[in-house]
């Protein structure tokens, strides 16, 4: 239970209420039944291994931990009837900066909103992880409501220590602490590198579906004179002269070439792209993407 001094601000309540009141409608209208056809068990799973007892299905008998404990040993596999969903949200310095008030953070919890109220829906468990240049907090997946509402205050509320962005940090670390095959949607405005082998290593074993926040300033700039900028994550300023059309096209041109190369990371890593407009509906894109999905499998 939250002590009163912990308690979210008024208006940090009314925005958590309005944020709910869309993700419940949407996730029980837009995403009911799409979420569950692009996200089901693939069948069976890996439990345990056990000792072999008479009658066991020789098939099943586990080599490699029979040579280790001299006596034989099978592989035991449960059915797979569930995938749980964990959000993983960049809340670096980085994401508060965006047209919304509330930066990425604002169109990053409605998503965790969304996605978690879907999973609900379907009985499935969702947990969340924040990171920035390191773990900020894990809430292991589980079932509810209260549960959900927990998630969306922590991204909306939840303290930082750190600044930058690692994302092979939040990979390494989903890889180490979820058990269970899941759904690892990856929510974040990708500005960093260096996460190629961390997130292979993640998607190998989990279904991990990137969801890069893009602001329309990410793509040019508009003619607003001698502008001074700031590194959210460093600190540093520069003054640049925004009417000048050659530094517009740069800017331009070099930030297709980071989504050109931000997609190829996640092609090779296998992991599925769908890129989020923050000045554009953000479920839409996603229906797209569940029912294309889920026409393929």
């Amino acid at each position: 239970m939250l002590l009163p001094a912990e308690l979210p601000d008024p208006a940090l309540l009314a925005q958590m209420r309005r944020i709910e009141i869309r993700a419940r409608r949407l996730a029980s209208t837009l995403l009911a039944g799409d979420y569950r056809s692009a996200f089901r068990g693939s069948g069976i799973e890996f439990a345990e291994a056990r000792e072999y007892t008479p009658g066991d299905d020789v098939r099943l008998i586990d080599w490699n931990v029979t040579a280790r404990m001299g006596a034989l040993w099978v592989k035991q596999y449960v059915e797979e009837r569930e995938l749980p969903v964990v959000c993983a949200v960049d809340v670096s310095a980085s994401q508060t900066v965006a047209h919304s008030p509330r930066g990425r953070i604002g169109p990053a919890a409605k998503l965790t909103a969304l996605l978690s109220f879907a999973a609900v829906y379907q009985h499935d468990r969702t947990g969340l992880l924040t990171f920035t240049d390191r773990i900020e907090e894990f809430v292991p997946p589980a079932r509810g409501t209260r549960h959900v509402l927990r998630l969306l205050r922590e991204v909306l509320h939840g303290e930082r220590e750190g600044a930058g962005t690692s994302i092979a940090a939040a990979c390494e670390y989903l890889a180490r602490v979820l058990k269970r095959r899941s759904v690892v949607f990856l929510i974040s405005d990708f500005a960093d590198r260096g996460y190629d082998q961390a997130l292979r290593t993640l998607a190998r074993r989990h279904e991990v579906i990137a969801l890069p926040l893009i602001d329309p300033l990410d793509l040019e700039l508009p003619d607003l004179g001698l502008v001074e900028v700031e590194d959210a994550e460093h600190g540093t300023r520069r003054l640049v002269d925004t009417s000048d059309i050659e530094f517009r096209r740069e800017y331009a041109a070099a930030a297709a070439e980071r989504a050109r190369l931000r997609s190829a990371t996640l092609a090779a890593a296998a992991v599925d792209e769908v890129p989020l407009r923050l000045d554009q509906d953000l479920a839409r894109p996603l229906v797209r993407y569940f029912r294309a999905r889920a026409a393929h499998r």
